[in-house]
């Protein structure tokens, strides 16, 4: 008779173990659940905050004002292309005069057609090669254009830049003229927190990215002829240049002529301080050209309303 129940203790205490392994197995579950999701929600953060932070940029550049933005050079200040007015607020902000209007940033390469007109062929090669990347394109300006970025005498200075963030803001916006962020005269801003001890009276928001790159300026060559004409060497060499141009017969590595200091000047005013390669806004004589024819955490800050050729 003692027999039956002490035979039935061995059931009940696997029943019990194997319930107390299933409710540990829960709890592993639970845990693991809760790990992953804390760490998606701190995956998250950073990108709602770099969109809330662009969105706050796009936003700024939509009410004529002025923001700090990074590229792949330098920081940059940018403005609506379209709009006059901030347009002549950037070139105030930097102290600069009509006469050094700023280059134009664009998201891609697509985007020169509306903005360029006689573009030769090999200038579009050089633009399918190099962008986004540090080459800036001089070209003449679509006479349909409804802007004034100051004395451009028919050209505008365009580059896609090679940086994520930047282009992210330039989809939105469109266009924009953009410049070094820093006074005329003072080291081009290589941080977000430089600009904005620079310009953060004129500009309405700061994208911070961390640190840039500050490597080599852009190599700006003027597209508004049938010969390619190196106004500034920069990253790009006239070696790589002359891969491309090759195809076409063509050559930038024995034009001395071109890429003398004077003749840079001509073209593209004073360059102090425009590692970006937009500040360089090259503007080209007039006998040359047709009439006719620029680690933080936090991302954004508000300011108050500001430049930049960073191309």
């Amino acid at each position: 008779m003692s027999e039956g129940p002490a035979s039935e203790v061995p059931d009940q205490v696997s029943d019990e173990g194997s319930d107390q392994t299933q409710d540990q197995a829960q709890d592993q579950a639970q845990d693991q659940a809760q790990d992953q999701a804390q760490h998606e929600t701190q995956e998250q953060e950073p990108d709602q905050e770099r969109e809330s932070a662009i969105e706050e940029a796009v936003l700024a550049v939509r009410r004529g004002e002025l923001i700090v933005l990074p590229t792949d050079t330098v920081y940059g200040i940018g403005a609506d292309a379209f709009d006059p007015a901030a347009v002549r607020a950037l070139l105030a902000a930097k102290g600069r005069g009509r006469d050094m209007p700023p280059p134009v940033l664009v998201s891609e390469a697509g985007t020169l057609d509306a903005l360029a007109t006689m573009l030769p062929a090999w200038a579009r090669a050089l633009a399918e090669e190099f962008w986004p990347g540090a080459l800036t394109l001089v070209c003449h300006q679509q006479s349909s254009l409804k802007w004034d970025l100051g004395e451009t005498r028919g050209t505008v200075a365009v580059r896609v830049p090679d940086h994520d963030l930047a282009r992210r803001v330039l989809e939105r916006t469109g266009p924009l003229a953009v410049s070094s962020a820093n006074r005329t005269g003072q080291p081009a801003a290589l941080d977000a927190a430089a600009a904005e001890d620079m310009l953060g009276d004129h500009v309405a928001a700061v994208l911070d990215d961390g640190p840039s790159p500050g490597g080599e300026a852009s190599t700006i060559v003027d597209a508004t002829g049938a010969f390619p004409q190196v106004l500034r060497q920069g990253a790009i060499t006239a070696d790589q240049l002359d891969q491309v141009l090759r195809r076409f017969g063509l050559s930038v590595s024995e034009d001395d002529s071109d890429t003398t200091d004077d003749a840079t000047d001509d073209k593209t005013g004073d360059k102090t301080g425009d590692d970006t390669g937009e500040e360089t806004t090259p503007s080209t004589d007039s006998a040359d050209v047709d009439p006719a024819s620029g680690e933080r955490t936090d991302i954004a800050r508000r300011a108050e309303p500001g430049e930049t050729d960073s191309d």
